[in-house]
C-alpha cells in the first residue's frame, strides 16, 4: 500500500472513532481506542493504534498512562514529545474541570466530587503532598491547592501556613488530604498527631477540621471522620483545651 492510500485508511480509521464517541459516547471506546484518540492529537497524521496498545500493555491501565512521566512514555515505540503533550495536556484539563467543577458546591451533598478530584490529582504522585479544601459557614467549597509536598507531619505542614491561608479565603470550615505512595490507606500514627495538633489549632481560630483523607489505591480514600477517628481526636483536643482553662 502507498503512502497516500496509508494515510487515507488512517483518516478513515480516526473517523470512525470519533463518529463512534459522538453517536454513543465514551463507554463506546475501549481505553486502547482512547489512547489512540489522544496521542493522535499530538501527531495527527501518524496511525497510533499499535503505539496506544503498546502503551497500556506497558502501563497497565489507561489512567496509568495519563499518569506516567515523559520519559517512560517515550520509551514506548511509536511515542514522541508530541504525543506526550497531548496525553499530559488532556490530564491537566480533566484536573482544573475537576478542581472548578466542586467550586461553590456544597461539600456535605458534594464529597464524591470532592474526593474524586483530590484521588485524580494526587494519587499517582510518586511524593507525598498535602492539599486542603476550604470552606465556607455553608460548607460550600471556595478553593483546594496543594499546602506542601513532603510527608505529611507536623514538622512539614505548617498549621500557620494553614490557618493563614484559611483566614485569607474567609474560610470558617477545612478538608486536608494526603497521599501515601506506597498506595496503603491505612493511617499512621503520625498522620492522627498531625490530624490532632490540626484540629486543636484550628478550634482556637474557629475553624472546623471537618476530615482528613488519605489517598492511596482504590477509587475511595479513607476517611477519618467516615472511621470514627475525627470524632475521638476532636473529644481529646476538647479535654485538652478544658485543661488549659
Amino acid at each position: 500500500m502507498d503512502k497516500r492510500k496509508w494515510q487515507q485508511k488512517g483518516v478513515g480509521h480516526r473517523q470512525r472513532l470519533r463518529d463512534k464517541f459522538l453517536e454513543r459516547g465514551i463507554d463506546a471506546l475501549s481505553d486502547s481506542e482512547i489512547i489512540e484518540l489522544l496521542l493522535t492529537f499530538g501527531t495527527p497524521r501518524s496511525d497510533c493504534k499499535d503505539a496506544a496498545r503498546s502503551a497500556l500493555a506497558e502501563c497497565g491501565s489507561l489512567p496509568e498512562v495519563l499518569d506516567s512521566s515523559p520519559a517512560l512514555l517515550q520509551q514506548v515505540k511509536g511515542i514522541g514529545p508530541k504525543n506526550v503533550f497531548a496525553l499530559q495536556f488532556i490530564r491537566g484539563v480533566a484536573r482544573r474541570y475537576l478542581q472548578q467543577r466542586i467550586q461553590g458546591k456544597n461539600y456535605m451533598t458534594s464529597s464524591r466530587d470532592v474526593a474524586d478530584y483530590l484521588i485524580h490529582a494526587m494519587r499517582s504522585l510518586k511524593h507525598e503532598v498535602f492539599m486542603v479544601v476550604y470552606l465556607d459557614a455553608t460548607h460550600a467549597v471556595i478553593d483546594a491547592e496543594e499546602l506542601c509536598r513532603g510527608t505529611a507531619t507536623v514538622n512539614t505542614v505548617y498549621p500557620r501556613e494553614l490557618v493563614k491561608a484559611a483566614l485569607d479565603r474567609h474560610a470558617t470550615a477545612l478538608v486536608v488530604a494526603h497521599n501515601h505512595p506506597s498506595g496503603s490507606l491505612q493511617p499512621s500514627v503520625q498522620d492522627e498527631q498531625l490530624t490532632r495538633t490540626l484540629l486543636l489549632i484550628c478550634s482556637f481560630m474557629h475553624i472546623t477540621l471537618l476530615d482528613h483523607l488519605i489517598i492511596g489505591e482504590g477509587d475511595r480514600p479513607y476517611s477519618f471522620a467516615d472511621h470514627g477517628l475525627m470524632d475521638r481526636l476532636r473529644d481529646e483536643c476538647s479535654e485538652l483545651r478544658a485543661s488549659l482553662g
